[in-house]
């Protein structure tokens, strides 16, 4: 009886333990990456990809992967923080960032799929402009007073660091959960794939046309794009779309190239934060009204067709036939009531 009550207990924990070994794995190769496009101190970068992991992490699996989060902020920041005290603060504040983001989201009764407008306003206000305020204040904070960082550059590298895990959250998390539900399409029309493929290509030829060696602000040229994946392709669409623009921006900002050039770093994230928010609104937002009309109109339908065949099969009644011989009484010219 002790073996039926303990095996899956030992299957429970050995199940999360591998999925916290495997977040870790992820969050940390995905550290990895982020650290290409450093701006501060060899380990504050405009684009934090591990935070939008971490959310997408607990999300799917739930509380029992935060272990898997502290040990990729870890071995994420071990070789590169000043101190040892230092790296087990960013860590902590790595970790409760991603862990306060889901609680909140939970809280709002935020679903995974992003098919109402408000789990897209709850993911960019809460999940990513909100939550990381945290880890980007701890962060900055720990690297002043640990003395790795000038008290006058606090408020710079707050802002990258900010921008970089809000980044993470908008870009990753978003297109994470939708590429779980993902499915390859069947028998679609040999146009489809052409529109998609015109879309996907006209997206990045646009972004790096603006994001490129021109200094003119041209950034507002990509918004047509995303407003065509999400009415087209809805959130599958958007996602992608949207973390094509973004990464592409976030690299032209860190080489200070296109509108991105002749300004400080706090300019940059500035005009970095605000271009990649709109760009998570503006798909997101839309792909989930897109998403909502198209539930609800088949909704509609389904219930039309439900109604139609409960009609076709009521029985002829003579309570129904003597009602509507009384109907065209009062009504001789056969006309409806206008009531």
């Amino acid at each position: 009886m002790a073996a039926v009550v303990t095996n899956p207990e030992l299957r429970r924990k050995g199940v999360a333990t591998l999925l916290a070994l495997a977040v870790a794995a992820v969050y940390y190769g995905a550290a990895r990456l982020g650290l290409l496009e450093q701006l501060v101190r060899g380990q504050v970068t405009p684009l934090w990809p591990p935070t939008g992991i971490a959310l997408a992490g607990l999300l799917v699996f739930g509380l029992r992967v935060w272990p898997g989060i502290a040990i990729g902020a870890f071995l994420a920041n071990v070789f590169i923080g000043p101190t040892a005290l230092t790296v087990l603060v960013i860590m902590v504040g790595n970790t409760i960032a991603p862990v306060c983001s889901y609680l909140m989201l939970r809280r709002a009764g935020f679903h995974n799929d992003l098919d109402r407008l408000r789990d897209a306003l709850a993911l960019v206000f809460i999940g990513a402009l909100g939550g990381m305020l945290i880890s980007a204040t701890v962060g900055s904070s720990v690297l002043v007073l640990s003395g790795a960082l000038p008290a006058g550059d606090f408020w710079s590298t707050w802002s990258v660091w900010w921008t970089g895990d809000a980044m993470g959250v908008l870009v990753v998390a978003p297109f994470l959960l939708v590429l779980r539900e993902a499915r390859w399409p069947r028998g679609v029309a040999l146009r489809r794939w052409a529109e998609a493929a015109a879309l996907l290509l006209g997206t990045l030829a646009i972004t790096l046309l603006v994001t490129g060696g021109s200094t003119v602000t041209l950034l507002f040229l990509v918004f047509p794009f995303l407003i065509w994946a999400a009415f087209r392709f809805e959130r599958a669409g958007a996602a992608l779309c949207a973390l094509g623009v973004s990464t592409l921006a976030i690299l032209a900002a860190g080489r200070g190239a296109g509108p991105f050039a002749h300004e400080d770093l706090f300019t940059n994230m500035v005009t970095l934060q605000a271009f990649n928010g709109a760009t998570a609104l503006t798909a997101l937002l839309l792909a989930a009204v897109i998403t909502e009309r198209n539930r609800t109109h088949d909704e509609i339908k389904r219930l039309c067709a439900r109604l139609t065949d409960m009609v076709a099969a009521m029985p002829d009644h003579p309570i129904t036939d003597q009602w509507l011989a009384s109907d065209d009484t009062d009504d001789p010219d056969g006309r409806a009531d206008d009531r």
